[in-house]
Parts: C-alpha cells; structure tokens; sequence
C-alpha cells in the first residue's frame, strides 16, 4: 500500500451548538475510488465544503501526498489539485466552453487575455477526457447537462487534479450517460487521479468504488473495500440499525375508482395517455429521461395546457386549474422541491399549511400559533428532524424538505397523491420511511377514520417502481403503455419498452 493521495484525520466543524463534523477521519490512494455514503444530514456537505476551502475545520488535520492542506478558499484548493464537481452544476452559461474551463484561472499577458492559450488548454483538457469533438467556442449552457458536467471536470484536469470530489453526479443523467461518467471516472483513475464519489445510489457505489466511508451524525463509523462488504451491511452502517424490508406491502384492496385519463394530449407531451387510478393502489409511471412523465403529472395536475382527452377526478371532468385539482382531493410532490415543491425562505409551518388555510384563526385570519400546532402534529407523524414548526424549510436535509412537501398533502387529506420522484436525492434510512408512509396511506386504517388513498408516482429506479407498486405503466416518446400488475414484469422488459426495443 502506497503514501495516500488525500487524508482526513479527525476533522471536526461546528456551526453554534451543532456539531456537523465530530471527528472524521478518511483516505483514499492515487488510482482509487472513495465513495462516501450516508443520510441526509449525516455531514457529506459539510465535508465537501472543509475539502473544497469554502469552510475551514476547526479541529483536525488533512494531508494531501503526505504535506499539509489547509486551503484558504475554493481557488486555493483548486490550484492544490483537488476540484470539485457538485450536484448543481456551476457552470457560467453564457461563456464559452475554453472560458469556463479556465474560469478563475485565465491565462494573462499585463491586462490581456491569450486567448490562444486558453484555447490550447480547453483543448487539451477535453481530449484528456475523450471528448474532443466538444466545440470550446460554444456556450456552455448550450451544452447537454452530461456535456456541461464533463466541462466542469475538464477544468479540475486543466489545472493539475490529484483529487476530483463528484457529489451525486448521475441525478440528472440519462443510463447511457451514467455508462459514459463511468467510463470516464475508469480512465481517470488511470491516470492516477483519487475519486471521492457521493451518492445514495448504492447500486452506482458497488460498480464503481473500490473503497467505501460511511458517514452518520457528523462521524466516520466505518471503512471497507467495496466488494468485500454486502449492500445491507452497508445500510446498517448509514441508518444505525437494520432495514429489515425496505419495501414494506401491507395487503390492499382496490375500491372505486377517483382518477380516469382518457387519451391525454398535453403540450407537447404526452402524446397519448390512458390510465385509471382507484382508491388503495399505487401505480407506477416508468420511463426514460425525456418520455413525458412528469408531463403527464403537470397535465393531470393543471400546470401544463391539455390540448385534447379528457381528465375524471371523481364526478369532476375536464382540465382544471391547481387551485380546483387541491379543492378536488388532488395534491402533487413535484420533483423540483427546491424550485417548484416548497418556498425555502418560509418556515416548515408555513409550507406545509399553505394550501389550506381555513380553521387557522378567525374571519380568514392566520394565527401563526395555530399553524404551527397543526404542523407539529404532522412533523410528529413524519418524523421530520428539525428545530421547531418555525425552522426555515431551507434549512433542512434533503430527505426531512421532501417530507414536508408530503406531509402538505397529509394535511391538506387529498385523496390522490400525485408524486414525481418522490425519492431522488435523498438517503436510504429516509427512502425506507417515505415507502412506508407510501403503504400506510394506499392501506389506510379503518380504526383511525383514515380511507385509502390513490397514489400516482413517477420513478426513474426501477426497483423502487417494482418494490412499491401495485401496478405499473411505462411511457415511450409520449405514449403512456397498459398499466400492468408488477408480478407481471421485470426490470428488463420496463427497460425494453421504455427504450422502444419492444
């Protein structure tokens, strides 16, 4: 075993009363593939910040090949060679490709650029990656999201990288691009580059790590090779405890049925698009990046303009508004929490009581006392791990902000869950208990007074499709397919029409 290439020694980072590092330790050599696993909340973020400069640890030493690293910002440690490629990418969209490769880090003579040089750089770089056919002089935002990505890791090889950090680089990539990534993470370890790969896809963590670091609570608790080590030991380790059935079925009974799609034509997609949905079922929408699922939530929901086929939300027909779906018992989880699903600036309270108003106070009044007793009452049910009802929902892991976009739905008591990658990007220990809730609601609890409810959930993981599901569809270019029960299909043939091999 060689000097390793990065070290971490008990890395400690306080922010207040919160302990976000408490003692991290890890190594990863020349050549090797680290990933980093954990929950959300577990100090993943906070790691990537101390590694990149942008935080500095109060506690604790980091080594780069055996010499002290201590950077003193982003541009420092970058010119030490180790970059980083985070999940949002930051990319400037209006420069160029050479401009953003060597952003920060031009090429001057006095007060000019040498462009020449820049353009050799950029060129080179992209050919170091196999990619030479990438146009240098083209916007950057012109590019796919797979291109864009490989910019931003062609600018860690323009200045030297010894250690590239990718934080959950497949989220918005295609299958095919995920095969490219990995091809290129092979290559780069070749060239003796250290890899510290982030992701909750431990699917992704067995087929391209060689070494694993499990973080939880701020602490390192476990190391291992990657092949030597079985994916459920691995949960134990993230989530502290076992996850015995990671895809809970409680026996259910199908009733009448609350949602009817007709040939649904929206604008652009679907194309066509037939389904039923009753009351104590989940049913799944599988499909490539791009097929038009999400669409079809937008459509049904009343974000997206019908141009033809009929939607039936109980004795309701016809397109609607989303004010007139949510007063119908239809809620939507978009998969844009960030954006789309929740106002991060407002308080969990707020966004979770925002669509139904009513009873809060008098005479259309809201007092912020009942709001937030109405909230802690789901935020209990939930398990959603904050300070208070009144704690920013910015402010929040991944995993606990889709929770409160959920729990908006609980408590608004909508009969049709409308949910769009209800997972994505949130760890394992908080996929369990959204599955869970899932279950609970698509069985419901006579005693209680609580109905089934129906479920329409778009996933781009399969085997959270299968695991979870009742029935599912598979939508092509458009055009949703018959609804059929998962006993009936495997991966392969979901994969086979998704793709349009079948």
């Amino acid at each position: 075993m060689g000097q390793p290439r990065l070290q971490m020694i008990g890395v400690h980072k306080r922010f207040g009363a919160t302990a976000a590092l408490a003692g991290v330790s890890l190594s990863v050599e020349p050549g090797q593939v680290l990933a980093l696993v954990g929950e959300n909340g577990a100090g993943k973020s906070t790691l990537t910040k101390v590694l990149s400069g942008a935080h500095q640890p109060d506690e604790g030493q980091m080594l780069l090949d055996g010499q002290a690293y201590t950077p003193g910002d982003p541009l420092a440690a970058r010119r030490s060679g180790v970059a980083m490629i985070y999940q949002e990418l930051s990319l400037a969209p209006h420069l160029t490709v050479a401009e953003n490769i060597l952003l920060g880090m031009e090429p001057t003579a006095g007060p000019m650029l040498r462009r020449g040089r820049m353009s050799r750089t950029a060129t080179d770089a992209l050919r170091q990656l196999g990619r030479p056919d990438i146009d240098i002089h083209r916007p950057a935002g012109e590019l796919s999201i797979a291109d864009q990505q490989l910019v931003e890791i062609a600018r860690a090889i323009a200045v030297g990288c010894r250690v590239l950090v990718l934080d959950e680089p497949t989220s918005s990539l295609t299958a095919r691009d995920i095969r490219l990534l990995f091809e290129l993470v092979r290559r780069l370890k070749g060239r003796g580059i250290a890899v510290i790969y982030i992701s909750h896809f431990l699917e992704e963590v067995r087929e391209i790590s060689d070494v694993f670091t499990v973080l939880r609570d701020g602490r390192s608790v476990s190391s291992g090779r990657t092949a030597d080590t079985p994916t459920a030991d691995i949960i134990r380790m993230m989530v502290g405890r076992d996850v015995a059935d990671l895809y809970p079925r409680s026996p259910r009974t199908p009733g009448d049925e609350v949602l009817r799609i007709d040939h649904l034509h929206g604008d652009p997609r679907p194309i066509d698009a037939t389904l039923s949905l009753r009351r104590g079922e989940v049913v799944g929408i599988a499909g490539v990046i791009g097929a038009g699922r999400t669409e079809l939530l937008r459509a049904v929901f009343g974000l997206d303009r019908v141009r033809s086929g009929d939607v039936r939300v109980g004795v309701h027909s016809g397109p609607a508004a989303p004010v007139d779906r949510w007063a119908q018992g239809v809620g939507m989880v978009s998969e844009d929490r960030k954006t789309e699903g929740l106002a991060l600036n407002l308080a969990i309270a707020e966004n979770l009581t925002m669509s139904r108003l009513r009873n809060l106070g008098p005479l259309r009044l809201v007092l912020p006392s009942r709001q937030q007793q109405a909230a802690a009452t789901w935020i209990d049910r939930l398990a959603i791990k904050c300070r208070s009802p009144g704690q920013p929902v910015g402010d929040l892991s991944g995993g606990n902000q889709q929770k409160v976009a959920l729990a908006r739905l609980l408590y608004h008591d909508v009969d049709v869950l409308l949910l769009d990658e209800p997972t994505r990007g949130i760890d394992v220990g908080s996929k369990a208990q959204i599955y869970r809730l899932i279950d609970e609601l698509a069985r419901g609890d006579a005693a209680a007074r609580r109905p089934p409810k129906a479920i329409l959930m778009v996933s781009s993981y399969l085997p959270e499709l299968l695991g979870v599901c009742d029935r599912i569809a598979v939508m092509c270019r458009g055009r949703l397919g018959p609804a059929r029960a998962v006993g009936e299909v495997n991966e392969h043939q979901v994969m086979q029409e998704a793709t349009g091999a079948l």
